[in-house]
């Protein structure tokens, strides 16, 4: 008697970026893996979570800076929904900054884009195995940090910062004003203000122009680091 070899199921993975050409790649890469297989894209927050609901994917590769909503705060609705939904974040920002905070809001991993397609089906299948994934630098990095070898002191202020006060602070980095940042993350101009606020006293700044131009000078550092 002949048995059929049932092929083993596809691992269907969601992606969630706002540049197409960006999801178009990705869904290249893995459309040529024969264990992994893309169930959908989205472009937006709103959109990625409707894909949840509805296609119930095994694996969410998801960008940090998306438009509406943070990545950060992203990955939290898709806990409340999915619990235990497994997502990879693949950004372009530096992960130093990123990797810790994607971890504590419930990211099983944090790849850079110009890592390349070897070491992203790498992370895909890392994270897929119920393992996390950073880089082997971020990975020490982390470890000392849980094990009390780093002091909070030593490392960048910033990282004092909420995810939604670092988001703020982010914004006012670009220029934005007070306004227009309650406009963009959907808050009052008051929750603003009280964020602001929150954040000169983490930093050690004494006024909004301070505040200003200590933002806007470690926008300038980081992109000049990319």
């Amino acid at each position: 008697m002949s048995k059929k070899n049932s092929a083993p199921k596809k691992k269907r993975i969601l992606i969630v970026d706002d540049h197409p050409m960006m999801r178009q790649g990705l869904t290249q890469l893995i459309g040529v893996e024969s264990d992994l297989a893309v169930s959908g894209e989205a472009e937006s927050a709103e959109a990625a979570l409707d894909c949840i609901r509805t296609l119930r994917p095994d694996l969410v590769l998801a960008d940090i800076s998306l438009p509406g909503k943070n990545g950060l705060e992203l990955i939290k609705d898709f806990q409340a929904l999915a619990p235990g939904l497994p997502v990879l974040v693949v950004s372009m920002h530096d992960e130093s900054l990123y990797a810790g905070r994607v971890l504590k809001a419930g990211g099983r991993g944090y790849i850079m884009k110009q890592e390349g397609g070897k070491k992203l089906m790498l992370a895909i299948r890392q994270v897929l195995a119920g393992k996390i994934y950073v880089s082997e630098k971020m990975s020490a990095e982390i470890l000392e940090t849980f094990s009390g070898g780093r002091v909070g002191a030593e490392g960048s202020p910033v990282e004092k910062l909420t995810d939604r006060e670092f988001e703020v602070f982010q914004l006012i980095g670009q220029g934005i004003g007070t306004r227009a940042v309650a406009e963009k993350l959907h808050l009052s101009v008051k929750t603003v203000e009280v964020h602001r606020a929150n954040i000169k006293v983490k930093l050690q700044l004494k006024t909004a122009p301070e505040l200003i131009r200590f933002a806007v000078r470690w926008a300038e550092a980081q992109s000049g680091g990319q």
